[in-house]
């Protein structure tokens, strides 16, 4: 037996119980079944090679490893589902490990760290997350529900806790925009004039490369110096590559934005600090900027310029598919959200038919 006892510790050790605890699964009831599979998979080419000899021992040090696990591995965690602080920073790095976006890892995390908050130290089960899956529709709308029960439904299958998922709402889809929320163009030229009365050439440009180019602010960072000197900018989001093209105005507007605040390198729009303007520093100042340029609040934010872009884009060019090419959509039908009319277009359009006689 000594000259298996390194081999043993490695196979135990160093493979089995920390490769289980970087998925952050040990001490959870799916932890016995987990451990044993990969220990079968990764060994299977070892065992093949052996002597039969070997291979009598090694099957032993396979069965004496996963008693280990079994037997040593603390009973009331094996069957209790309680969400640490661990467990979420596992679930984090795991959703780096899969190449998620930054914004896709930010609000998962967030939403399990709101969950695991409001259980307060009680185990997870069917019956808690239903509770507050009816918290949610009282608190929010459909879709950010929805938005929300995924990110809980990823990190049970990350556990190993498929009793535990939840079946999302059920949204018909809507067939108008609701004017209270759409931006009009109207009102993006008051915001442009009341960006520049106050002397804000930052939000001034900003807002103008927001809705000529369709972007998503979180891509704004992809605007740098030389995607205004060559008139196009490689945008990395969500695990996909585009090529946003800057027309020739916008990059002259820029340049001399740029050489007025003598930025050389970098972003175009930065912090004091010089680095790139992130979503709540946007947020803020577009805000300020809602009383004076007499636009409601609910209306402006910073995906409504996308939102704008898409559909002036849609009513002059009627290419749904070059649009959804643009925005950086895999589906159509995501494209299909951002050329809604409102319900007033609709109408008129309806009366333009001419097959009502009175």
């Amino acid at each position: 037996m000594e000259e298996y006892k390194w081999y043993y510790a490695e196979i135990t050790k160093e493979r089995i119980l920390k490769s289980a605890a970087r998925k952050g699964r040990l001490g959870v009831p799916a932890a016995k079944t987990y451990v044993h599979r990969r220990i079968y998979r990764s060994y299977m080419e070892d065992f093949a090679a052996l002597t039969p000899p070997k291979q009598t021992m090694y099957c032993y040090l396979l069965d004496f490893s996963y008693i280990f696990v079994v037997k040593y591995t603390n009973k009331e965690l094996l069957s209790m589902k309680k969400i640490t602080n661990e467990h979420i920073e596992n679930f984090k790095a795991y959703l780096q490990n899969e190449e998620r976006s930054d914004a896709t890892v930010e609000k998962y995390t967030r939403d399990i760290a709101a969950f695991h908050e409001w259980l307060n130290g009680r185990e997870v089960d069917k019956s808690a997350v239903l509770m507050y899956k009816s918290r949610l529709i009282d608190a929010y709308a459909p879709a950010s529900v929805n938005s929300i029960l995924s990110s809980l439904n990823s990190f049970f299958r990350f556990m190993d806790w498929h009793d535990c998922h939840v079946k999302t709402l059920k949204i018909q889809r809507q067939i108008f925009a609701k004017s209270e929320r759409e931006l009009t163009k109207a009102e993006y030229e008051r915001l442009l004039n009341a960006a520049r009365k106050r002397g804000n050439q930052k939000l001034y440009y900003l807002m103008q490369t927001l809705c000529n180019t369709g972007i998503r602010i979180s891509e704004l960072r992809y605007i740098d110096v030389n995607a205004v000197k060559t008139g196009k900018a490689t945008i990395r989001c969500k695990g996909k590559m585009r090529v946003v093209i800057l027309t020739a105005p916008l990059c002259k507007m820029l340049k001399g934005y740029l050489k007025e605040q003598g930025i050389a390198t970098g972003s175009v729009f930065q912090t004091r600090t010089g680095k790139p303007l992130n979503r709540s520093n946007i947020w803020r100042m577009l805000k300020a900027l809602c009383d004076s340029a007499g636009v409601s609040r609910d209306k402006v934010f910073p995906h409504n310029f996308r939102h704008l872009f898409a559909r002036t884009f849609y009513s002059i060019q009627k290419d749904v598919v070059r649009l959804a090419d643009i925005l950086g959509h895999s589906s159509i039908n995501t494209t299909r959200v951002y050329t809604m009319e409102t319900g007033a277009v609709h109408r008129r359009q309806m009366q333009k038919l001419g097959l009502l006689r009175c």
